[in-house]
């Protein structure tokens, strides 16, 4: 499988719950931390879940 790279661009504080859930299961804690995950539908529907808070590392 393909893998992505994903970074925490933004604070969680002031986020839903559901959205601060999704970001630790993505492996996301702090700011600027990045996570390396497998391209799969499930990830890809996470990330666009909290997409204002997250970007893609090329």
């Amino acid at each position: 499988m393909a893998t992505i790279k994903v970074k925490q661009i933004k604070s969680r504080i002031g986020a839903p719950v559901d959205q601060k859930r999704t970001l630790l299961s993505l492996g996301l804690r702090k700011i600027s931390q990045v996570v390396e995950v497998e391209d799969t539908p499930s990830i890809q529907g996470m990330i666009r879940k909290v997409h204002h808070l997250v970007e893609v590392v090329k």
